[in-house]
């Protein structure tokens, strides 16, 4: 009896734990809601996340999520075993990640068969050699269903049998093999088609973006070397980044709206200067980064009326020009009236300008500035042109809240808290070169800056990283002069 007792009361607490008897559709929603690998340790345990398991809605599958770090050996039979076990239904995001998986290559082709079915709505395949993608698995219902798509390293022919991609809103090209025409082709049948990025792909000599899309409204070439011109007809591109060679911009009506604009290129900050403030009038955010700078920015009558935030990299230094006149950017802050924040990296790994010690400054007598509200410098150096360039942007800008100059590229700091006992993997020795020069950066900062910066405005310093590692060429005492 007393046993009998025993186990009844064992039954009563257990049953408290009972999975309850829920609807199908309840149970998949209920395992679509865990992460993957919880997913599927749910479907080992359980009956009720068995079938479920079967329509999981999202597939990450990489080495990390798939395997530990120090075993990869089973990792196509684990891709082919989750994929076989799969129905396919319900599934909506297959992402597969094999960047330094080779010998999973031969396999994909029958992963993707498998995997993209009517219903799926983002595809994206990373990988590490280049692979012919199969435009067959996008026909029938998937290509009605397909959102965004995101290849890297891949050939992708998209021929006119493929059809209208109905759904298709963004697409991704990374290192992907296909030609302007093709490209063309493929986005005339992507009515909806919102994002475009392209990056690397080294086929496409001209970028045409046809009118029909009239929900398109960002784009992104990044990289494409051989793109010698861009012709949008699409009415409503609002932001766009190019970086790369291309000489020829047409945008068509869609200038008029452009809101937002990235370049990247030689001579980027003169050609911003001297023709964007009439080929794009209402932009609001611009971006210019220079890989060489010959010419100095003109002072023109044109005027961005409604830029409010602007950002100027000049990368790797003025090779072309090491003297370049610096104190010339001072003809955007007239350019631009309604500007409100101001970017500027100066970088460059030279000492070709003047120190600003011993030297006679000559302060430009400017407007006032009445919006600018936030500026910020990386690679200030103790140069006479940048802290004259400074000084000018300081004295005329009546708003200014916040002025950050690091004294430093702006890349290398492992740690934005300054913990001397930072062990950030972004460590690496700073050269004593360096160290000194942004030693002579604070002089300059406190003896012909700091006292002009009004009292409403915060001035932040930031110095090279102080970890330990970094700081192994080791930096002499600094004296304030």
């Amino acid at each position: 009896m007393a046993l009998q007792s025993e186990q009844q009361q064992q039954q009563t607490l257990t049953s408290g734990f009972s999975i309850p008897d829920l609807p199908e559709d309840i149970w998949r929603h209920i395992h679509s809601l865990m992460p993957m690998d919880v997913a599927a340790s749910a479907a080992c345990l359980s009956r009720a996340f068995l079938a479920s398991w079967r329509c999981y809605p999202k597939l990450d599958l990489n080495p990390d999520t798939l395997c530990c770090e120090t075993d990869r050996t089973n990792l196509r039979c684990r891709v082919d075993s989750i994929l076989r076990n799969h129905s396919g239904i319900g599934l909506k995001i297959l992402d597969i990640n094999l960047w330094h998986e080779k010998s999973c290559i031969p396999y994909i082709d029958s992963w993707l068969q498998l995997a993209v079915t009517p219903g799926i709505e983002e595809i994206t395949l990373t990988l590490c050699e280049e692979y012919n993608f199969p435009c067959s698995v996008l026909s029938d219902g998937a290509r009605n269903s397909v959102r965004s798509l995101h290849l890297t390293n891949c050939t992708f022919r998209p021929m006119p049998e493929l059809g209208t991609l109905r759904s298709l809103t963004i697409l991704r090209l990374w290192s992907v093999r296909i030609t302007g025409d093709e490209l063309e082709r493929l986005l005339s049948n992507s009515l909806a088609m919102e994002h475009l990025r392209l990056q690397d792909c080294q086929e496409i000599i001209i970028l045409k973006i046809p009118s029909v899309l009239q929900q398109f409204s960002y784009l992104e070439v990044y990289g494409c070397w051989n793109v010698q011109a861009v012709e949008n007809k699409a009415p409503n591109l609002t932001r766009f980044l190019l970086i790369g060679k291309a000489e020829k911009l047409s945008l068509g009506e869609a200038s008029q709206m452009m809101k937002a604009f990235t370049l990247g290129r030689n001579d980027a900050i003169c050609y911003g200067r001297a023709e964007l403030p009439s080929m794009m009038p209402n932009l609001e955010s611009l971006g210019l980064s220079s890989f060489s700078e010959v010419h100095t920015a003109p002072l023109l009558p044109t005027k961005f009326l409604n830029l409010k935030h602007l950002a100027i990299q000049i990368c790797g230094g003025t090779y072309s020009c090491p003297s370049y006149d610096y104190l010339s950017l001072v003809s955007f802050l007239d350019a631009c009236p309604s500007m409100e924040t101001w970017y500027l990296n100066v970088y460059q790994d030279r000492s070709e300008y003047e120190s600003v010690f011993g030297a006679s400054l000559n302060f430009r007598q400017l407007p006032e500035h009445p919006k600018l509200k936030s500026m910020e410098i990386v690679g200030f150096k103790s140069a006479k042109i940048l802290v004259e360039l400074t000084c000018c942007i300081v004295k005329s800008a009546t708003s200014l809240e916040r002025l950050k100059l690091n004294t430093f590229d702006g890349f290398s700091r492992c740690s934005e808290e300054n913990n001397s006992d930072c062990r950030d993997e972004m460590c690496r020795p700073i050269r004593k070169a360096v160290l000194k020069e942004a030693s002579r950066a604070l002089v300059a900062i406190t003896r012909y800056i700091e006292d002009k910066v009004p009292a409403t405005a915060k001035l932040t310093v930031q110095e090279p990283c102080p970890c330990p590692r970094c700081r192994s060429t080791h930096m002499d005492d600094r004296k304030r002069r």
